[in-house]
């Protein structure tokens, strides 16, 4: 089978649920998905979206299931993907636009990425389709899809403008506080997401973040914001 359609079983060993949920859930018409032969087949790239769409609305219990439960608890899981020359604390970025090109010049410090201008086009795409601003002033663009041609290794950069821009979105609209998202695959991009939705939960943390005056400082504050999830 194509790898980029799934069954109902290997949906649920994706998002780590019980088959008979996903089942029910597409038959209600919350997942997208279609039957073939009576069956239901989903498209890998649908499902990730619709996770990205779900994460905001999900619990910290739902939040840490999809992270991966137990087994990741101990994982520094943003933090062992953000070096400290992937931060700026301030972007000098004025514009949405200036924001995505200058948080993919800070990934590219990591010296993990190959291809630049291709994750630059990739996040600019995936924000034309929706914005990823989220409400609290953050947003995490990321592009739709994996890009692991692109990528040695997943990377994560972070920066906070002088003050919030325009980034669009329902949800959210004026930002200041942006992680850039680059993952070689989509288990690892969920993860990732699912972190940093449990991080932006935490009270006080968007605060802190905003607070850190160096990249050290803002490193720090995110480690000790994971150790808590423990």
């Amino acid at each position: 089978m194509n790898p980029e359609v799934m069954t109902a079983e290997e949906v649920a060993r994706y998002l780590r649920r019980d088959v008979r949920e996903i089942q029910r859930l597409a038959d209600r018409g919350y997942l997208p998905g279609r039957k073939v032969a009576g069956q239901w087949r989903f498209a890998r790239a649908e499902i990730v979206h619709w996770v990205e769409a779900q994460l905001p609305n999900w619990n910290e219990q739902q939040l840490a299931h999809l992270e991966g439960g137990k087994e990741a608890l101990s994982d520094r899981l943003v933090g062992g993907l953000l070096p400290e020359a992937c931060v700026a604390v301030p972007l000098q970025a004025r514009t949405k636009s200036s924001v995505l090109a200058e948080l993919v010049q800070l990934a590219e410090r990591s010296w993990r990425v190959y291809d630049a201008e291709a994750i630059l086009k990739a996040v600019q795409a995936r924000e034309e389709m929706q914005s990823t601003a989220l409400p609290g002033g953050v947003a995490i663009p990321h592009p739709r899809r994996p890009l692991p041609d692109a990528l040695g290794e997943s990377v994560i950069a972070f920066g906070r403008t002088f003050s919030p821009i325009p980034f669009g979105g329902d949800r959210g609209g004026l930002c200041d506080l942006f992680f850039l998202v680059c993952c070689r695959d989509d288990r690892t991009h969920l993860r990732v997401l699912a972190r940093l939705t449990r991080l932006f939960l935490q009270p006080g943390f968007l605060d802190n973040l905003r607070q850190a005056e160096t990249a050290e400082a803002a490193l720090a504050t995110l480690a000790e914001a994971e150790e808590a999830l423990t």
